[in-house]
């Protein structure tokens, strides 16, 4: 098999769209008119989050197939003082280095669409929603290793002040 595009494109054109079927499922926006609440209601909106739980299991795996990192002469943010992104270069370094951690990635991404997929057959929305928050910590953790990593700090910083929504426990 070879590789039509970088991995940068694959995560463009493919990954990253594909996953807001997922992220966008659930949700709430606060208006001038209230709470508006967006969630799975309908059979379509339901096949909806399926197509993006299959194209991302099946999707994440061309990772697995070698590629270039970004598009030829595109060496991603990674230049001046404090880049804040790895070059191409310092990212094959780093897959090299530790192959299985590249791997574990993939995987982690993987079950979390595969988890998705089992949400879907029970059309539980709150697991929906969660699912969603373990599908951010997936992307979110191979970023952080690959692509940004001068960003940990901040990003756990930000991770901690957020918001969180739990459902309350029935007495």
């Amino acid at each position: 098999m070879k590789a039509l595009v970088s991995v940068k494109e694959l995560m463009a054109d493919m990954i990253d769209p594909i996953s807001d079927n997922i992220f966008d499922a659930v949700g709430w926006e606060i208006t001038n008119k209230g709470i508006v609440e967006t969630r799975p209601r309908t059979d379509d909106d339901w096949a909806k989050v399926k197509i993006g739980a299959v194209t991302l299991a099946e999707g994440i795996y061309l990772l697995k197939v070698p590629r270039p990192w970004a598009p030829p002469g595109d060496v991603n943010n990674s230049t001046g003082p404090n880049p804040p992104e790895l070059s191409p270069t310092q990212i094959q370094a780093m897959v090299d280095k530790d192959p299985v951690l590249w791997n574990a990635k993939i995987e982690a991404l993987r079950n979390v669409a595969l988890e998705v997929l089992e949400i879907v057959k029970r059309k539980d929305v709150d697991e929906l929603f969660a699912a969603g928050e373990d599908l951010d910590k997936a992307c979110e953790g191979c970023h952080l290793e690959y692509w940004y990593p001068g960003d940990r700090k901040a990003v756990e910083e930000d991770a901690r002040q957020k918001a969180r929504f739990e459902k309350a426990e029935k007495k």
